[in-house]
């Protein structure tokens, strides 16, 4: 196997509250979040992290008072533009919990690695980058403070890494799910995120309303 390389991005942008309106990310853009943790009810939006895919990551940090963000909301809902995430299940239910949006459309690398992935149980980020990319992603800052005044450097080049590969990783599984005749499957599963993400924010995080009993 080749050697694992590390990717940097080429350029972090820090934000406050919102992104300018002059910002543009064609028809795709990553997107992840930073909490004070996974408790739906209980821990805040901290920090949006999005890029289109170029090595350029811009990071909106979001204080407590600052949830209106019209721009960020704005690309959220955008039904031209269609949402990378990894785990898009608990992203787009902080972000409805927090900002009221409802995100659109959606592509899930989790979900996608799951539907084609199927010779390991390895679907973490970190796992993916590795096996399709050959990168080696740090993850020494995910458990941090992101409610800080002032994000670390490290701080920000973590919350920046999670965001910079996913076109590719989107790209290869996108080949995969093709490949096994998986990808209308997969739709099916991405278009029923925001009920998915709705019912988790509503208290059925971990009911399965599906099941007989």
């Amino acid at each position: 196997m080749p050697k694992l390389t590390k990717r940097e991005p080429e350029l972090i942008n820090l934000h406050r509250g919102d992104i300018p309106d002059n910002i543009s990310f064609g028809d795709s853009v990553a997107v992840d979040t930073e909490t004070q943790g996974l408790d739906l009810s209980r821990d805040r939006l901290c920090v949006v992290q999005l890029s289109s895919g170029d090595g350029v990551c811009h990071l909106i940090q979001i204080r407590a008072d600052e949830y209106d963000a019209p721009n960020l909301k704005s690309l959220l809902a955008n039904t031209g533009v269609t949402k990378i995430f990894h785990f898009a299940r608990f992203d787009i239910a902080i972000l409805k919990r927090y900002l009221d949006v409802t995100v659109s459309p959606i592509f899930c690398t989790k979900i996608a690695s799951k539907l084609v992935r199927t010779y390991t149980d390895r679907h973490g980020l970190k796992d993916i980058t590795r096996e399709l990319l050959n990168i080696e992603l740090s993850k020494e800052q995910q458990s941090s403070d992101w409610a800080v005044n002032e994000l670390s450097k490290d701080q920000l080049k973590y919350a920046a890494s999670d965001v910079l590969n996913l076109h590719d990783i989107r790209d290869k599984l996108q080949a995969m799910l093709i490949r096994e005749g998986r990808l209308e499957l997969a739709q099916a599963c991405f278009d029923f995120l925001p009920t998915r993400a709705q019912l988790d924010v509503n208290g059925w995080e971990d009911v399965d309303i599906f099941a007989h009993s």
